[in-house]
């Protein structure tokens, strides 16, 4: 079976980078899941790249709303305000399934992802919550995260890649790393590993102690 890629791009959308990524990947004729910042999503003329995203067949997610403090450190009011102003901010996004990425600092995975009234809205909304297996830090290294993302993506069967489409200059690799990819006999996937999805469709489907820190 060949290995399976998924593509996902946080922290958008960009107006000098947003546009370039959607460009390259209708050139190669890929799906993906864009996780948006409602920060960025509130003002008009960024929210047009998002809902071309949407119209071009990629898929829209809630990524919180400034993306500078993980839901767990977060107080109750804060942190569902992380996460219900960007949800107003997508007032307009209509797809099959409701999705959410947390802020996780760097690409770490541990109880800092999400607060327990966070869990709660996304239970009670039937969300889906998506985490990551590979986190190239495109955004550390611009110039140098094909090679050791290429890497990541071998050692495991199912790769979900999380990438930054903001003006570092690292998506001007963006192409050469999906023809790499496709060398490799990569299969990609718009879907998520099951093991990347901790709620599905509001359904909690692993242990949520190691995401989430105690009330």
């Amino acid at each position: 079976m060949p290995r399976k890629i998924t593509l996902t791009f946080d922290n958008g959308p960009d107006p000098e980078v947003t546009p370039f990524v959607l460009d390259c990947l209708a050139h190669h004729n890929l799906k993906t899941t864009f996780f948006v910042l409602g920060e960025k999503a509130s003002d008009p003329a960024r929210a047009r790249i998002a809902r071309r995203a949407s119209a071009e067949g990629h898929r829209i997610g809630n990524h919180t709303f400034t993306h500078t403090i993980p839901l767990g450190d977060l107080d109750r009011k804060t942190a569902l305000a992380e996460f219900e102003r960007t949800e107003q901010a997508l007032n307009w996004l209509i797809q099959p399934q409701r999705l959410f990425r947390p802020f996780g600092g760097g690409g770490a995975i541990g109880p800092h992802l999400l607060h327990p009234a966070v869990v709660e809205r996304l239970e009670s909304g039937g969300f889906t919550c998506v985490l990551w297996n590979c986190v190239p830090g495109d955004w550390k290294h611009p110039d140098a995260w094909v090679a050791g993302a290429l890497e990541d993506c071998r050692s495991r069967a199912w790769s979900l890649v999380v990438l930054h489409d903001l003006p570092t200059g690292a998506m001007a690799y963006l192409d050469e790393f999906i023809h790499r990819l496709r060398d490799e006999g990569v299969e990609f996937t718009q879907d998520y590993p099951p093991d990347c999805l901790p709620i599905v469709d509001g359904r909690i489907v692993s242990p949520m102690a190691q995401y989430t820190r105690e009330a």
